[in-house]
C-alpha cells in the first residue's frame, strides 16, 4: 500500500495539502494543536516497531505540529525534534546496509526513499521554525539591551542551540552516504540536495552566527555544504546561493570566506573560488553602487578570501580588475587589498619567474596608481597595504624611492586619515629599510661622493689600459680601400724600376703565411701580386678556390680576406699561432677579474645612491611632519609623535628639532597628546643603553644636556615639565641625580656646559621632588656661588633658579594655611648672592644682569626681610658708581686719561655701570611689587584666617562650657558680620597694599626715588645715552619702575610710547613693547587709550620686534584685556609675514582665538573691511592667502548665512574693483548651504551691476557650480541654476552697457584699485601712530563719550556697513586728544642725537 504513491518534495509546505496529481501524496489531516501530543507519542511508539518507515503511515502527525508550530508549547517542539533525529539516526545508520543489498526490491526502495524524503523534510522543517524563533527571540532581546541579564531564563532558542550542531553533524553523516541507490542509481533529485542544504543556509542567515561561541556551528555548516558539493553536484546552486547571501546579509562574508578556504584547500573545490569571484565579477558596478550593502558584502568576501587562499584568488584576479574604475570604492579597496596579499604571499622572493615578476610589478603599479585615487578611503587604505607590503620586506628595492615619493606627497593631503597613515608608511619604511641603521644625509654623502670617484677611475683606468678589442673583420674593413687600390695597380703596365721578383713558396700554408704577413706589415701591393700568382700555381687548393668572382680583382680581395680575417689555419710566421693563442688565453683571465670587480663597485654606488635619496626623502618628511605636531586631530599628532622618535632612532640629525617641537604639546589639554609626548621622551631617554647602571646614567644625562645646547627658555621650561612628571613617577633612577651633582661638584670631568646642564636638570627634578636641591643647599651655595662666579655668571644663575624650586607654589591652595617656606635674613646664602653681585657690578660682563635678576628673584622668594637686602645690595652698587664718578673728577687734570668725559667736560660713568645700575633699579623695583602683591597679600590672608579660626575655636569652647541648649539670634548676627568682614577684609588688604605702591614706594623717602630721575633723564636724552645696551636697560628700568604706581604710570605713558615709536633700537622696541602688555594687565584703564600703538608695532620694520609685537598682543586679546575691533586686521597680515615664525605666531593666534565662541565670525567683517582697502598696502593674493588661513574657522550655518548677507551687502559700499573681487573671492570660500543660496538670491541686486567684472563672475560661477554637483535636493537645485541664469543674463547686460557707455557720454565707472604699495610701503607703521602731535596723552573714556554723545549727528537711514567703519567713522577715537586746558604743561623733550654720533 505503501509503495502506490510516491512523496514528492514541495516548494511550499501547502502544496502538500492539494492533489498534485495521481501517484503523489497527499496530506489527509491536519491534526488541531491539543491533538499533537498524543499523535507524537503514537508516532513514537510506531517509530519502536517498524523503525524509520514509521514516518509513512504518521506524516501527517508531524506536519500538522509544522503547521501550528507557533500555537504549539515549547516541550511539545523539543520532542518533536529529539523523535526526529532520533528517527533520521536510525534510518542513516540502516541505510548501508539497505543500499548494499543487491536483492532489494523495487517497493522497499520506493518506501525507504519516500521515508528519507519524508523524515528530512519534517526534520529540515523543524531546524528552520526553530531557526526563525531564535532569530527574533535574539531581536527582541537586542531591543531590550542588557537589563535583567541575570534573571533572564534559558528560552527555547538557547535550548535549540545546544542541539544544532549534533544536528548538523547527523544530516552529514547522512549526505555521506551513497544515497543514488535509492533513486535507482540516478542522480540525487537538485530538490533534495536543496532541502539539506537549505537549512545551513537558514541557519547561517542568523546575526549572531558569527559569534565566537557558534564556532562549532559554523564548522558543521561547512563540512555538510561540502559533503554536498563533493558528492551531489550542488556547485551551481552553491554559486548562487552564495553571492544572493553575500548581497543581503553582511555578517556571513567572513564565514563564507573561512568555509571558501576550507573546502579548497581540504576538499579540493578549487573551481568554487573561480565561479564565485566571476559571479561578482559580472555584477555591473552602477549597479553595486546604488546597493550599499551588498558591495560591502562582496569587498569583505573578496578581502578575506584573498587573506587566505591567495593563490586561487590571484588566478582568478583578472575578472575582477575591471570594478577598479567602478564608482565603489568598497570594491576598489577590496580588489587593492586582494592584489596585496597575493604580493605579500605569493609573488614575493628573487626567485620569481618572468611572468610572475611581471604580474608583481603591474599590481603594484596599480597600487601605486591608487595612492592618488579621488577617494580618501582608498588612498588611506592603499596606504596601509603599502605598510603591511614594506613590514613584511616584499616591496622590491626598484620600488622603494616611488613608493617614499608617493607617501611623502600624501602628507600634504586633505584627509587626516590619510596623513595618519602616510606617517605610518613612512615610519614602516624607516623601520625596514634595507639601506643602513643610520640615516644621516650628511654620513651618507661623504662615503657616496669617495665611491663615486672610486667608480669614475676604474672606468677611466678600464679605458685607457683595455686594448680595444678590434675584430679582424673590422680591420679588414679599415684596410679595405688601400687594398683594393693595391690591388688595381696590379692590371696596370709595369713603371721601369718597379720590377720586384717574388716568389711562390711550395706549400699552400707557407704561400698562406707570407701573403698574411705582408699584409700585417702593410706591404698590400706585394700582397696582392703574390696572391695573383698564387691563384695560378695553387688554382683549385684551399684556399685558393674561393668561389668565383665577377673578375679577377675581386677574387683576389676574396682571398686576402679570408687569409687575413683568420679563415685559414695559416697564420704569420712571426707571430706562431701557438704562441698567439697562448697570449689571448692568458688576456682573458685579467681582464674578467677587473670586470667584475666594476660591477661589484656599481652595485656598491646604486646601493648608496638609494640610501642617500631614501634619507634625502625622510629628511623632507620630517620638515612636512613636523608642522603637524599642532594639528586638530589627536590621532594624526600622535602618529607625528610616534614618528620622530622612531626617526630619532636611526640617528637622522634634523630629528632633534622635532623631538624638541613636540616639547610643547606638554601642555596640551588632550590627555592623549600629552601622554603620547611623556612616552615618546620615555622611550627616547629614559631607555639609554648600557651595560652597567652607571653606563645608563651617563647615557641619559648626555641626551638630555644635548637638548638644552641653544634650547629656549620655552623649550627649556616644557622640559622640566616632563621631568618633574618623571621624578614624581620615581621614573629616574638614584645614579642619574648622583652622577649629576657629581658633574656640578666637578668631581666627574665634564666641559663648563655640561657642568651647567648638570644643574639645570637638577633644577628641573627639584620641582618634582624639592628635597633633592633641599639637601644639598649648602653644596650649591659653597660650590656654586663660591669666589669664581665672575668666570662664570650663567652657571651661578642656574644654581639660584635651582635654589628658586624651594619656594614652590607662590601661591598656596586653598584650605592650606601652612607658612611660606623661608630663609631667616642672615643666611649664608643671602651673604654670598649679596657679595657676588656688588662684586660683579663694577665689572664689564654681558650676563651678570641676568645672573642679578635672578638673585634679586631668589631673595625675594626666599628671604626674611627681602627688601632690606636688595636695599643693602642697591645702596652697595651706587656707592660703587659714585666712588667712580670721585675716581674721574680726581683726573679732570689730566684729559687725556679719562675716556669716559663728555663733551662738555663733565664727568661720566662708564656705560655699562650705567647699565648695571638701572637694571638693578628695575629688577628691585618690579620685585618689590610682586613680593607685595603676591607674597605679603597671601600671607596677610592666612595670618587673617588663622586669626578667626582661633576666634571661631575660643567661642565655640566658651558655647560648649555654657552648655546653651540653643543658640540665639544674636549670635547668628555675629557669625554673619564675621562673614561679612571677612569678604571685605581681602579688598581691605588689596587697598593696603594698593596704598603701599602708590604713596610710599616713590616717594622721596624712599630709596627708589633716589633713582628714578637717572632712569627718566637716559629715557628722556637718547642723544646724550645713545649706547643700545644702555637704552634698552633703561627702557625696561621704566616699564618696571611703572608696574609700581598707577599715578607715575599715567605720568610717564606718553614718554614710554613715544620711545616704543620713535626709538631706532630693536631691542628698545621690543622691551617696551613687553612692559606695555604688563602695564596692560596692571592697569588696563590706563593703557587702553594707546591700544593703536601697540597694534602699530606689528608693521614694524624689524622681524623680532614684529614676534614680540605679536606675541604681546596674542596674550592681550585672548586674555580679553584688549578690545578684538578692526585693528585686528593687524595681527592677520601676519599670516602672510615673511618671517615663519611670526606667520606661526599668527596662525597660532587665530587657532586659539577660534576656540573663544564666535570671536573670529565676531572680527572678521572687520578684517575684510580694512584688508580690502587699497589704502591699507595688502596685495590681492595676500588678501587671499589670509582670507583662505581664516574661514576654514567659520563652520557653522548661522554663520555662513550671516556673512553671506553682511558680504552681499558690503558690495553696495565698495568703491573700487579691487574690492568687487575680493568680497567675490570670500564668498567661493564660504561652504554654502540651502540657505545660504537663498541668501545669494534674496541679496541678488546688491552685486548684480557688479557682475560685469570677469573676476567677479567667475567667482560667482565657482559658487554655483558646487550646486550642480552636489547630489542635493532637485529645488536646490533648480534654485542655483535660476540664479546662474541670472548671474550670466547680469554678466552679458553689464557688458553690453559698459560697450554702451563708452559709446556715449560715459556713466562714471568704479573707481580703479589704486597702485599696490612697495613692499617698503607696506611694511611702514600705521599712520595714525606716526607724528609726533599724535603722542598726548588720550582723553579719559568718560570725557571722550559725553564728546561723541555731543557730536553724534541726527539719526539717518539705517544701511547695513562693518562694525570696524562705525569705529573708523569717529576721528576722535582714532586721535584721541586732550583739550588745551587738559593737556599738560611740561611736556617731555625727545631729543635725537645726531647722525655721526650715532654712528
Amino acid at each position: 500500500m505503501a509503495a502506490a504513491w510516491e512523496f514528492q518534495l514541495p516548494l511550499a509546505p501547502a502544496d502538500l495539502l492539494r492533489d498534485s496529481g495521481p501517484g503523489h501524496y497527499v496530506v489527509q489531516e491536519v491534526l488541531p494543536a491539543r491533538e499533537l501530543p498524543p499523535a507524537l507519542t503514537a508516532f513514537r511508539a510506531a517509530f519502536r516497531a517498524r523503525g524509520a518507515l514509521a514516518v509513512l503511515q504518521h506524516f501527517d502527525s508531524l506536519y500538522s505540529l509544522l503547521h501550528h508550530f507557533r500555537a504549539v508549547g515549547t516541550a511539545v517542539k523539543e520532542d518533536a525534534l529529539e523523535l526526529m533525529m532520533q528517527v533520521v539516526s536510525h534510518h542513516s545508520n540502516e541505510l548501508p546496509g539497505i543500499l548494499g543489498d543487491s536483492g532489494l526490491s523495487r517497493a522497499d526502495r520506493l518506501a525507504h526513499l519516500n521515508a528519507l524524503k519524508m523524515n528530512c523534510y519534517l526534520l529540515t522543517g523543524l531546524v528552520d521554525a526553530f531557526e526563525m524563533e531564535t532569530c527574533k527571540s535574539s531581536l527582541l532581546e537586542a531591543d531590550l539591551g542588557g537589563k535583567n541579564k541575570k534573571n533572564r531564563t534559558k528560552t527555547p532558542g538557547s535550548l535549540w542551540e545546544e542541539e544544532r550542531e549534533p544536528l548538523l553533524r547527523l544530516l552529514t553523516q547522512l549526505l555521506q552516504l551513497d544515497l543514488r541507490q535509492l533513486w535507482g542509481g540516478l542522480v540525487v533529485e537538485e530538490e533534495f540536495v536543496s532541502l539539506m542544504t537549505g537549512s545551513c543556509y537558514r541557519i547561517l542567515e542568523n546575526p549572531s552566527i558569527g559569534l565566537q561561541k557558534y564556532r562549532a556551528t559554523r564548522d558543521a555548516v561547512t563540512h555538510l555544504l561540502a559533503a554536498a558539493l563533493t558528492h551531489y553536484d550542488h556547485m551551481f546552486s552553491a554559486t548562487l546561493k552564495i553571492t544572493q547571501m553575500l548581497q543581503h546579509f553582511e555578517h556571513v562574508a567572513p564565514v563564507f570566506a573561512q568555509a571558501v578556504s576550507l573546502w579548497a584547500t581540504e576538499y579540493g573545490l578549487k573551481t568554487l573560488v573561480g565561479e564565485l569571484l566571476r559571479e561578482i565579477g559580472q555584477k555591473c558596478p552602477q549597479d553595486l553602487a546604488r546597493d550599499a550593502s551588498g558591495i560591502k558584502g562582496y569587498a569583505t568576501f573578496i578581502t578575506e578570501v584573498a587573506e587566505q587562499i591567495p593563490a586561487l584568488v590571484l588566478s582568478n584576479m583578472s575578472v575582477l580588475l575591471h570594478h577598479l574604475d567602478g564608482e565603489s570604492y568598497m570594491m576598489r579597496n577590496a580588489i587593492l587589498a586582494a592584489m596585496a596579499e597575493a604580493l605579500v604571499q605569493v609573488l614575493n622572493g628573487d626567485q620569481l619567474e618572468e611572468a610572475a615578476r611581471g604580474t608583481r610589478d603591474q599590481f603594484l603599479n596599480m597600487l601605486q596608481a591608487h595612492v592618488c585615487d579621488i577617494n580618501g578611503f582608498v588612498r588611506s587604505r592603499v596606504l596601509q597595504l603599502f605598510t603591511r607590503i614594506v613590514q613584511r620586506k616584499v616591496l622590491p628595492l626598484t620600488q622603494f624611492q616611488s613608493v617614499v615619493s608617493l607617501a611623502v606627497g600624501r602628507l600634504k593631503d586633505k584627509s587626516v586619515v590619510v596623513v595618519k597613515n602616510a606617517i605610518q608608511l613612512l615610519a614602516a619604511f624607516l623601520s625596514n629599510n634595507p639601506f643602513s641603521c643610520k640615516l644621516s644625509c650628511a654620513d651618507l654623502a661623504e662615503p657616496l661622493k669617495k665611491e663615486v670617484k672610486k667608480l669614475q677611475e676604474m672606468r677611466d683606468r678600464g679605458r685607457s689600459t683595455a686594448v680595444p678589442a678590434i675584430t679582424p673583420e673590422e680591420e679588414w674593413e679599415a684596410m679595405l680601400p688601400e687594398v683594393r687600390a693595391a690591388t688595381q695597380q696590379l692590371f696596370q703596365p709595369l713603371q721601369e724600376g718597379e720590377e720586384e721578383v717574388l716568389e711562390v713558396e711550395e706549400t699552400v700554408e707557407s704561400t698562406s703565411e707570407q701573403i698574411t704577413g705582408l699584409l700585417r706589415k702593410l706591404n698590400y701591393k706585394s700582397a696582392a701580386r703574390l696572391t695573383q700568382k698564387a691563384l695560378c700555381r695553387f688554382q683549385g687548393k684551399e684556399p685558393f678556390n674561393g668561389p668565383a668572382e665577377e673578375n679577377e680583382e675581386a677574387t683576389i680581395l676574396g682571398v686576402m680576406k679570408r687569409l687575413y680575417t683568420g679563415s685559414c689555419p695559416g697564420e704569420n710566421s712571426e707571430d706562431p699561432p701557438r704562441g698567439n693563442g697562448c697570449l689571448q688565453a692568458e688576456e682573458v683571465v685579467p681582464e674578467e677579474q677587473p670586470q667584475t670587480e666594476l660591477v661589484k663597485q656599481e652595485m656598491l654606488v646604486q646601493y648608496l645612491q638609494d640610501a642617500y635619496n631614501f634619507s634625502v626623502q625622510i629628511t623632507e618628511a620630517l620638515s612636512l611632519i613636523s608642522k603637524m605636531m599642532y594639528e586638530n586631530c589627536v590621532s594624526v599628532v600622535q602618529e607625528a609623535i610616534e614618528f620622530f622618535v622612531t626617526v630619532s632612532q636611526f640617528g637622522v640629525p634634523q630629528a632633534l628639532l622635532g623631538v624638541r617641537r613636540m616639547l610643547p604639546l606638554i601642555w596640551s589639554k588632550e590627555p592623549g597628546i600629552k601622554e603620547a609626548v611623556l612616552n615618546a621622551y620615555r622611550r627616547l631617554y629614559l631607555s639609554p643603553s648600557g651595560d652597567s647602571e652607571r653606563a645608563r646614567a651617563q647615557g641619559l644625562v648626555n641626551s638630555l644636556s644635548l637638548i638644552m645646547v641653544d634650547a629656549s627658555l620655552g623649550t627649556i621650561q616644557c622640559l622640566e615639565e616632563i621631568i618633574s612628571e618623571f621624578v614624581q613617577k620615581d621614573e629616574i633612577k638614584p645614579a642619574v641625580i648622583q652622577l649629576l651633582w657629581e658633574r656640578f661638584t666637578e668631581k666627574s670631568q665634564c666641559s663648563s656646559l655640561e657642568r651647567r646642564a648638570a644643574v639645570m636638570l637638577l633644577g628641573m627634578m627639584a620641582r618634582g621632588k624639592p628635597e633633592i636641591v633641599g639637601s644639598n643647599l649648602d653644596v650649591l651655595v659653597t660650590v656654586g656661588l663660591s669666589e669664581k662666579v665672575c668666570e662664570d655668571y650663567r652657571l651661578a644663575q642656574e644654581v639660584c633658579n635651582a635654589i628658586s624650586k624651594l619656594a614652590g607654589n607662590p601661591k598656596p591652595a586653598l584650605g592650606r594655611n601652612n607658612a611660606p617656606f623661608r630663609l631667616p635674613q642672615n643666611h649664608v646664602l643671602f651673604g654670598c648672592l649679596s657679595e657676588t653681585v656688588s662684586k660683579g657690578f663694577g665689572q664689564p660682563s654681558g650676563h651678570w644682569i641676568p645672573f642679578m635678576e635672578a638673585v634679586v628673584t631668589l631673595i625675594y622668594q626666599l628671604a626674611e626681610g627681602a627688601e632690606e637686602i636688595c636695599a643693602h645690595i642697591l645702596q652697595t652698587c651706587s656707592q660703587q658708581a659714585l666712588e667712580k664718578l670721585q675716581e674721574d673728577d680726581e683726573q679732570k687734570a689730566d684729559p687725556g686719561v679719562s675716556p669716559s668725559r663728555d663733551s662738555d667736560g663733565t664727568s661720566s660713568l662708564p656705560t655699562f655701570l650705567l647699565t648695571h645700575l638701572v637694571s638693578l633699579v628695575g629688577q628691585v623695583a618690579l620685585q618689590q611689587v610682586a613680593y607685595l602683591e603676591v607674597s605679603v597679600s597671601a600671607e596677610l590672608r592666612r595670618r587673617r584666617i588663622l586669626r578667626e579660626e582661633e576666634k571661631s575655636k575660643k567661642r565655640s569652647d566658651s558655647s560648649t562650657k555654657k552648655q546653651r541648649p540653643r543658640s540665639t539670634g544674636n549670635e547668628t548676627t555675629i557669625e554673619e558680620e564675621l562673614g561679612l568682614v571677612g569678604a571685605s577684609a581681602d579688598d581691605t588688604e588689596a587697598e593696603l597694599i594698593r596704598s603701599i605702591c602708590e604713596t610710599e614706594l616713590l616717594d622721596d623717602k624712599h630709596l627708589f626715588s633716589a633713582f628714578v630721575p637717572l632712569v627718566l633723564k637716559i629715557c628722556n636724552n637718547p642723544g646724550l645715552y645713545s649706547d643700545p645696551a644702555l637704552s634698552a636697560a633703561a627702557a625696561l628700568a621704566l616699564g618696571k619702575v611703572c608696574m609700581v604706581s598707577s599715578e607715575f604710570c599715567d605720568s610717564h605713558l606718553r614718554l614710554l610710547f613715544t620711545m616704543m615709536e620713535k626709538s631706532a633700537l630693536p631691542g628698545v622696541r621690543s622691551n617696551l613693547i613687553i612692559a606695555a602688555g604688563d602695564l596692560a594687565i596692571r592697569f588696563p584703564n590706563l593703557v587702553e587709550p594707546w591700544t593703536s600703538h601697540l597694534y602699530a608695532r606689528l608693521r614694524d620694520p624689524c622681524p623680532s620686534v614684529r614676534q614680540t609685537a605679536g606675541l604681546v598682543m596674542t596674550h592681550l586679546i585672548l586674555k580679553d584685556m584688549v578690545k578684538v575691533k578692526g585693528q585686528v586686521s593687524e595681527m592677520a597680515t601676519l599670516l602672510i609675514d615673511p618671517e615663519e615664525a611670526i606667520m606661526g605666531v599668527a596662525q597660532n593666534f587665530f587657532s586659539e582665538l577660534s576656540n573663544k565662541g564666535n570671536a573670529i565670525y565676531n572680527v572678521l567683517p572687520d578684517i575684510i573691511s580694512h584688508l580690502s582697502d587699497p589704502t591699507c598696502g595688502v596685495e590681492e593674493e595676500s588678501f587671499r592667502t589670509i582670507m583662505r588661513h581664516l574661514f576654514p574657522y567659520i563652520t557653522k550655518d548661522k554663520q555662513t548665512e550671516s556673512l553671506v548677507e553682511k558680504l552681499c551687502q558690503r558690495f553696495r559700499s565698495a568703491r573700487t574693483e579691487r574690492q568687487y573681487r575680493d568680497l567675490s573671492h570670500c564668498l567661493v570660500l564660504l561652504p554654502l548651504s540651502e540657505r545660504g543660496l537663498h541668501k545669494l538670491q534674496d541679496n541678488f541686486d546688491c552685486f548684480a551691476d557688479k557682475l560685469q567684472d570677469p573676476a567677479v563672475y567667475s567667482c560667482f560661477q565657482t559658487v554655483l557650480a558646487r550646486f550642480r554637483r552636489a547630489a542635493g535636493k532637485p529645488e536646490t537645485k533648480a534654485l542655483a541654476e535660476e540664479l546662474e541664469r541670472k548671474v550670466s543674463a547680469s554678466h552679458n547686460r553689464g557688458l553690453d552697457s559698459a560697450e554702451t557707455c563708452q559709446e556715449g557720454s560715459g556713466t562714471p565707472k568704479p573707481e580703479p584699485a589704486k597702485q599696490k604699495p612697495t613692499a617698503s610701503a607696506r611694511r611702514q607703521p600705521l599712520s595714525t601712530a606716526n607724528r609726533d602731535d599724535d603722542f598726548v596723552t588720550p582723553q579719559p573714556r568718560t570725557l571722550r563719550n559725553q564728546k561723541r554723545a555731543q557730536k553724534r549727528p541726527p539719526p539717518k537711514k539705517a544701511i547695513i556697513v562693518f562694525s570696524s567703519d562705525e569705529e573708523n567713522s569717529s576721528e576722535d577715537e582714532l586721535s584721541a586728544e586732550l583739550t588745551e586746558e587738559e593737556t599738560p604743561t611740561k611736556t617731555t623733550p625727545i631729543t635725537r642725537s645726531s647722525a655721526r654720533r650715532l654712528r
